[in-house]
């Protein structure tokens, strides 16, 4: 028997549920749980343990020992492999004249586009020399090589490049020269510790700095209230994961309140593409509702979006499609969770691959349907999901 299998297998006993019961009650299959605590399978999906996890009355990380999101495919790993090796480089000086620090802002600031535009490709072939550039730099350059070292963490992270994306952050927070600019950082360490399944480092961490970072609100510029409320959200998300609704709610709460102080949608000035409003607050409640199986109170949040000048990033956006596609296929809404996703999928097509909600959400659709369409089955491929 697996660590997690003995663990629900114990948990189950201890609350005097049947597997059936527990099957009945958290909406896993009774077929899964069997093979949980047989040994049949090695782990499960973050989603399945929280499902288990919120019946059993534990924090979802009691049943975890595997990282929430498997990592990155061979062909990720391979395209990436040059950004991979200019990482792991050892110091050493260069023959050559240090780099420009505004030689090196503006590679910088022709490279975000294609960050926020998901051309991950495009980017793994621009970032070697960048690194190697920014490593040149001297002190008055401090700021733009922090700033290179959370564009690549950034990408490595929504690559699933999860080990050596962290390694980058903890850099570029080694280097960042005030809170403000490590916040940044922080928000992105969170951010990959949660797609890890690292719940309680997530919510420990993104708690701590939201807590030191909390601004005096009739005071505090629209830079400050934003840091302290992207901490907020990811807090949330992480407790939200954990099954520690009661923290998540305060969380939000106070995130709303910080929105709320600013008024709009605001773009971040130490974040590379981060904005926050209240835009970016009901797209993480969105979210939320979905972690905790609430699809129609998803799909009414949805239907009331703040929108204004300023929008939050393609990754966010696209992140929100997902969770309104998989909102659809709970309520058995298939036609309209698959437009959703091929709206992402046209969107985003290097970023869609890599994302585990959209395979869950297609695993939905292809549940639930009698027959795929030729469109599902080349999704499915995309996807890497077996049919």
């Amino acid at each position: 028997m697996t660590y997690v299998g003995k663990k629900v297998k114990d948990a189950r006993k201890r609350s005097g549920l049947t597997q059936r019961q527990l099957s009945e009650n958290s909406g896993v299959s009774l077929s899964t749980i069997r093979k949980l605590e047989q040994g049949d399978r090695s782990g499960a999906r973050m989603e399945t343990l929280h499902a288990l996890a919120k019946v059993l009355r534990l924090p979802t990380m009691a049943l975890v020992t595997e990282p929430e999101e498997p990592g990155a495919r061979t062909e990720t790993r391979d395209l990436w492999a040059p950004v991979r090796a200019e990482l792991m480089r050892p110091p050493s000086k260069d023959e050559h004249a240090p780099a420009t620090t505004a030689g090196v802002a503006g590679v910088l600031a022709e490279s975000v586009p294609l960050y926020r535009d998901h051309c991950f490709a495009d980017l793994a072939a621009v970032l070697p020399s960048l690194l190697r550039d920014a490593d040149t730099l001297t002190d008055d350059g401090r700021g733009v090589k922090v700033r290179v070292l959370q564009l690549a963490a950034g990408a490595l992270t929504h690559t699933r490049q999860f080990d050596i994306a962290e390694l980058v952050i903890r850099r570029s927070l080694a280097g960042a020269q005030d809170r403000l600019e490590a916040s940044a950082s922080i928000n992105t360490l969170a951010w990959l510790l949660i797609r890890q399944g690292r719940l309680d480092e997530a919510l420990t961490l993104a708690t701590q700095w939201a807590d030191d970072m909390e601004p005096r609100i009739s005071r505090a510029t629209a830079s400050e209230l934003a840091t302290w409320g992207l901490l907020l959200l990811r807090a949330s998300g992480a407790a939200v994961r954990n099954n520690q609704p009661e923290a998540a709610a305060d969380m939000k709460r106070l995130a709303r309140s910080a929105a709320a102080a600013i008024g709009r949608e605001v773009q971040v000035d130490h974040e590379t593409v981060r904005t926050f409003g209240p835009t970016t607050v009901r797209m993480l409640m969105i979210e939320d509702a979905v972690v905790q199986d609430q699809p129609d109170r998803a799909l009414r949040m949805s239907k009331a979006m703040p929108w204004y000048k300023v929008r939050p990033s393609v990754s966010v956006r696209s992140r929100h499609r997902l969770d309104v596609a998989n909102a659809h296929a709970r309520l058995g809404q298939f036609t309209e969770a698959f437009g959703k996703l091929s709206e992402v999928q046209a969107r985003s097509p290097e970023w869609f691959p890599n994302q585990m909600p959209a395979r869950d959400t297609l695993q939905l659709i292809i549940e639930g349907r009698r027959k795929l369409t030729p469109e599902m089955r080349h999704m499915a491929a995309a996807l890497q999901l077996g049919l």
